[in-house]
């Protein structure tokens, strides 16, 4: 199967980015369809992750991203010696960040036409880190490829979106996702739709909706908090338990992680070896583990802040599902399992009272970019919710 078949609703992107791969390989040197930088975009869940690795395989695979050899298998799952996948823990990148990347940029490959660099979240470098980037961007080694992936372009630098070459990727629509559900995971097809409804085109989302029942009910203890808010102590409430459920999900990504990092490292330090005590171990690795340790506390804070984010995209779409009720709206329901929940909740409230609330979940959604305080920002937004005119007494 294609490299490419892993994009659901993509067809344009594909054919740009197959286009430059078949440009890649002309003998006589690339041609006007292949660059050095490419900028991959697209809201969350349109499979800027999954369209960077299907590109860097097929410009590695002899036959142009066949899906089966090696090559392609080890370059689509971050193995391959050559693609070098540059994920995120922290906030944002830094300028020491962006400089290894530079000396680590320039290997030269060691069996394959390419040395790939993919960065998956090109929007979290700081203006001094991307600026760090703009010369090896503009004139890369001949072997160098670049691939930048963003929500958007906008949430580049404009110096950097001019040294590369944009892909955009749209949100797959309802149907597009629960038939990928259906055929390439076997999902009933009535949970196919929940799942690619209740995701709003997030593959990855949609997948766990439709296969785990603790994510489904997760999503279901978010769902509910609308009308749990009664009281002040109400909103506190809930404010702690949705950053309680965050924390305990983030824990559950990053601890197997956790884990296997530390003891690679200790292995790497002697650890099984003849000879080697645990207390030497600890003596030699002790600044190492320090580091590590600081890398994982970051990533902790960045998973949390993640699902907080993902608990309250859902929050958006069941009050956009009222306001939808509330103006007679002749566009589907997001939730439309949850509809008497919903049509009570619209006869609650005006559409004045129900777009307050959406306005506060934006803010708290900014809040959290900017990386505020958690327990504030969720127990204010919580005290909105309840009372979307508070501001204004």
């Amino acid at each position: 199967m294609s490299v490419w078949a892993g994009l659901i609703g993509q067809e344009e992107a594909v054919d740009a980015l197959a286009r430059a791969v078949e440009d890649a390989g002309d003998p006589a040197g690339p041609g006007p369809a292949m660059s050095h930088a490419w900028l991959i975009t697209g809201p969350p869940g349109s499979g800027r992750s999954t369209a960077a690795g299907a590109f860097a395989a097929a410009l590695q695979c002899p036959a142009d991203g066949c899906g089966d050899c090696p090559t392609c298998r080890t370059a689509r799952s971050g193995a391959h010696p050559d693609v070098h996948v540059v994920r995120s823990d922290t906030i944002s990148y830094g300028v020491d960040d962006a400089r290894e990347l530079i000396l680590r940029s320039a290997v030269i490959p060691s069996d394959a036409p390419w040395h790939i660099v993919i960065i998956e979240d090109a929007d979290r470098f700081t203006e001094e880190a991307a600026n760090a980037l703009l010369k090896v961007l503009e004139e890369p080694p001949r072997h160098l490829v670049w691939v930048l992936c963003a929500p958007s372009a906008e949430d580049v630098l404009s110096t950097v979106r001019s040294r590369t070459r944009s892909v955009q990727l749209r949100t797959p629509s309802t149907t597009e996702v629960a038939r990928a559900l259906q055929e390439r995971e076997g999902v009933d097809p009535a949970m196919a739709a929940f799942a690619a409804r209740a995701s709003q085109g997030h593959i990855g989302r949609a997948r766990a909706l439709a296969t785990d029942e603790e994510v489904r009910q997760r999503r279901q203890e978010v769902m509910r908090i609308p009308a749990t808010l009664r009281d002040l102590s109400s909103c506190f409430t809930a404010a702690a338990s949705l950053l309680g459920a965050a924390t305990e999900d983030a824990r559950t990504i990053t601890d197997a992680l956790d884990d296997r990092e530390m003891a690679d490292l200790r292995r790497a330090y002697g650890e099984g070896a003849d000879g080697v005590s645990a207390a030497r171990i600890e003596r030699m690795a002790s600044r190492a583990m320090k580091d590590l340790q600081k890398a994982q506390k970051s990533r902790r804070t960045r998973a949390v802040r993640d699902q907080v984010d993902r608990a309250l995209i859902d929050l958006m779409a069941y009050y956009r599902d009222v306001l939808v009720i509330q103006l007679g709206g002749a566009v589907a329901l997001i939730n439309d399992e949850m509809r008497p929940q919903l049509q009570s909740e619209a006869a609650l409230c005006n559409p004045a009272d129900t777009t307050a609330r959406l306005e506060a979940l934006d803010r708290c959604r900014q809040s959290l970019a900017a990386n505020g305080a958690l327990p504030l920002i969720l127990e204010g937004l919580m005290v909105e919710l309840k009372d979307p005119a508070i501001l204004v007494r």
